[in-house]
């Protein structure tokens, strides 16, 4: 993103009304001590939209805005420009005019040297506009079909080269042959550009099997032959410091990977299976930064619950929901917001998801005797304010965690629990006192991540009879009060296109239940009628919105489809 001096952004901000020079001066502050953009920082504070104030920047800049999800791109002139190139330089080359030059969105139009590079290269006369990098991700999104092309072509080139190897006896060369080396860069960048958070290796009885996680969805992407297999694995356990000749028991270990300009952190498991070893990689970026609740896709009501569970010194706010369910991005994003210089932060995570700065953060490490327990237990001789645990998932933990939260700690973490009330008995089979878990519990936020509708290709449909009929069954088996949440009259889908590789979803989007543990509550929490029905109906009255009705908002508002909040809220 164009980079401003911080007294012109004030200056401009303050001219459009937006903010006043007190709270831009606090905030610029903060950003300084977080060593975070006071532009990002203002955005995940709710206090600027980010759209706004890319319009406010064109304006000041003298340059038009382009929004290339309403602005059509021409695939065949963008490609002018090659990926690699495009992502270097943040440009897309969308459209040609009918004077023979080109406009092209950047996300700095103020880049002499780029402009006069991309003049050269396309021989003509260039026209920048001014681009968000949600706007150039939509351009680089258009490469996919070519990619999927020629990264197929490349890794069976690869498998032939690697057949032809003389190297296969030793599993150690052989994890270093180059042909093995490619295959493995090759199978992560590819994993990258579409977007996978997930990379499985399968060994099966003929074939080895490779399939990403696309926005949750597994995706089949190519199959090896067999005899690559042991090589491969082995390269990816050399990568991450594991025991190559070590085949019978489970391995955990990590490396940094650099793919193009960036650095990917990849966790990485192998276990032993009938035909084989199966290695999967989970793959973080390692420069993301925490974001706000509401770009997780929290609705005001919501944020409002977790900004009273947060604001009390003491006591404990949980998230839950099951593997993979986005619930240590949401931990990460409260603990930004609770990052300041009054505050001791100690956190013990398995793994160090994201670098935050003044947080002290600890790494689960069994081998050296470092476990949850263990570590919160150390954490507690720290003079902490704040404490994560990254996950309660036995007696031990649960229980210190809430004698932590009983003698003045604010306590955040997660549990895998359905939905939010049930988070509640779930602690009391781990052995906490009804007592305790009544007087701890500050808030109790549950999720799930539904796939969002591709912006790009939406278009809006009425549901038929036979659909309407088929979503009251749903509700119904749902335990739904139709007088509280409705069919919507006007629904909305993707069509599928080559950026969303025609399934017509693309990215994600939260779906969240925050239960907010109020006097009523705890009442029935150490009531002899306690049951998860009774809680429910309080819980509702006390203003809880259940997952199922912040997803049908979603629905209504085009972020995502009934199909896929059912299928989630099923998980």
């Amino acid at each position: 993103m164009i980079s401003l001096p911080p007294q012109q952004v004030k200056e401009m901000l303050i001219r459009a009304g937006v903010i006043d020079e007190a709270t831009f001066l606090s905030v610029k502050e903060e950003a300084d001590r977080k060593r975070q953009n006071v532009v990002d920082l203002l955005v995940s504070q709710n206090l600027l939209n980010k759209e706004y104030f890319f319009t406010l920047l064109a304006e000041t800049l003298g340059f038009e805005r382009v929004n290339l999800g309403v602005e059509k791109i021409d695939e065949d002139v963008m490609k002018l420009i090659p990926e690699d190139i495009a992502r270097q330089r943040k440009v897309i080359v969308f459209r040609k005019g009918d004077d023979g030059s080109y406009d092209v969105a950047m996300d700095n139009p103020t880049d002499l040297e780029t402009i006069d590079f991309l003049s050269l290269r396309l021989k003509s006369k260039v026209r920048p506009f001014l681009a968000t990098d949600e706007d150039l991700n939509r351009g680089y999104l258009l490469y996919h079909k070519q990619i999927t092309q020629d990264f197929k072509k490349i890794i069976d080139e690869r498998v032939r080269e690697s057949l032809r190897s003389k190297t296969k006896g030793d599993l150690k060369e052989a994890a270093e042959d180059v042909p093995i080396v490619a295959i493995v860069d090759n199978l992560l960048e590819y994993a990258v550009s579409s977007r996978a958070s997930d990379v499985h290796f399968e060994a099966l009885d003929d074939a080895v099997l490779v399939r990403f996680r696309v926005d949750g969805i597994l995706h089949e992407i190519i199959r090896m032959p067999k005899d690559i297999h042991q090589a491969i694995v082995a390269r990816m356990k050399i990568l991450s410091g594991l025991r190559v000749d070590e085949h019978m028991h489970p391995q955990d270990g990590r490396f940094r990977h650099r793919i193009g300009d960036g650095l990917i952190d990849i966790r990485v498991s192998v276990i032993p299976t009938f035909y084989g070893e199966k290695v999967e990689m989970r793959l973080l970026n390692a420069a993301q930064k925490p974001i706000s609740l509401k770009e997780l896709g929290m609705f005001d009501e919501t944020i409002r619950f977790i900004q009273e569970g947060i604001q009390k010194t003491y006591g404990m706010v949980l998230v839950c929901g099951p593997t993979g369910s986005g619930k240590t991005t949401t931990l990460y994003s409260i603990l930004n917001m609770l990052n300041r210089p009054e505050v001791n932060i100690v956190t013990v995570e398995d793994p160090i998801e994201y670098d935050m700065r003044y947080v002290n953060q600890t790494q689960v490490n069994p081998a050296a005797g470092i476990t949850f327990a263990s570590g919160l237990k150390s954490i507690l001789r720290q003079d902490p304010n704040i404490i994560m645990v990254g996950e309660i998932r036995d007696e031990e933990t649960a229980n210190i965690a809430v004698q932590s939260a009983l003698t003045g700690h604010l306590v955040l973490s997660s549990i895998h629990t359905n939905d939010a009330p049930t988070t509640i008995p779930r602690f009391i089979d781990m052995g906490v006192p009804p007592f305790l878990v009544s007087a701890v519990l500050n808030v109790i936020c549950a999720q799930r991540l539904a796939r969002k509708v591709h912006v790009d290709c939406i278009e809006s449909y009425a549901p038929d009879e036979g659909m309407i009929k088929a979503l009251e069954r749903e509700f119904s088996s749902a335990g739904v009060n139709p007088d509280v949440v409705k069919i919507p009259k006007v629904l909305y889908r993707g069509k599928g296109c080559s950026a969303c590789n025609h399934t017509g979803f693309l990215g994600r989007v939260g779906i969240f239940e925050a239960m907010n543990v109020t006097e009523e509550v705890r009442k029935l929490i150490i009531g002899s009628d306690f049951n998860l029905d009774n809680l429910r109906d309080i819980a509702r009255k006390e203003g809880m919105i259940t997952m199922f009705e912040d997803g049908m908002r979603k629905v209504e508002l085009g972020m995502t489809t009934i199909e896929e909040v059912l299928r989630v809220i099923r998980e």
